[in-house]
């Protein structure tokens, strides 16, 4: 297939050496990722805890992102980009609407796939595991969490559903405004219906560091019928 541009991308030279053979790597560590640093029960979560708290001091944009991965009724696969808003033992957690178009995947195929892609870092993690809902309780406790302005987009928002123009959207978020008080109203904004969190119960956690010739390393966790196990995988 030929490219549309007079002088295409040269998308071969995109290549970011990551590590290096003599010093630390972008992570600022010396020290190879190796399976010893799971540990503890899940034996991922230490670890994601304390990557995640580097991303955050690093100053990585959003290090709460993380890519989405579902698969539809249909077989077909699709991702998009949402926000960690909790984790823990039990798993990652986030929030959306039900009748979105992930949701609707997540209700055929309840699982899915998570990637925190800390580039900048030379860092990956991936998680794999089962999606529940999560109770009402704990979607209102995030709900009210939330700036004023999100209660009233994602009240107004058919998720996913196609609308005439940017013009007919604001309408939509200025009439819930009104009937609530105005944007900087007193009045609470009730969780929409068809809103609210998942759980994706980790089954699978794969951790990935960035070395020089691409000879990177990944170290796994897996959830199997006899507990955790933990191995070094080959890039």
């Amino acid at each position: 297939m030929e490219s549309p541009r007079e002088e295409p991308f040269d998308l071969a030279a995109m290549r970011v050496g990551y590590g290096r053979r003599d010093t630390t790597g972008a992570d600022g560590v010396t020290a190879h990722l190796d399976i010893g640093w799971l540990t503890g029960t899940p034996p991922w979560l230490a670890l994601f805890d304390q990557w995640l708290t580097e991303a955050i001091a690093a100053g990585i944009p959003e290090p709460n992102a993380m890519v989405l991965g579902t698969v539809d009724g249909d077989g077909r696969p699709g991702t998009r980009t949402v926000l960690c808003k909790g984790f823990g033992a039990r798993g990652i957690t986030f929030f959306t609407g039900y009748d979105s178009v992930k949701g609707r995947a997540l209700a055929a195929n309840p699982f899915a796939a998570l990637t925190f892609p800390w580039i900048a870092m030379e860092r990956q993690v991936h998680f794999r595991g089962t999606v529940t809902k999560v109770g009402i309780d704990e979607t209102q406790a995030y709900w009210d969490s939330r700036p004023r302005g999100s209660q009233i987009s994602a009240y107004a928002s058919a998720q996913s559903q196609p609308i005439a123009d940017r013009a007919e959207l604001e309408a939509a978020a200025a009439a819930v405004a009104e009937r609530f008080g105005g944007i900087d109203g007193a009045e609470p904004i009730p969780v929409p219906p068809a809103w609210g969190g998942y759980l994706v119960e980790v089954d699978h956690a794969e951790f990935w560091q960035g070395r020089a010739d691409r000879l990177h390393n990944r170290v796994r966790a897996e959830w199997t019928e006899s507990g955790w196990t933990v191995e070094r995988l080959q890039p």
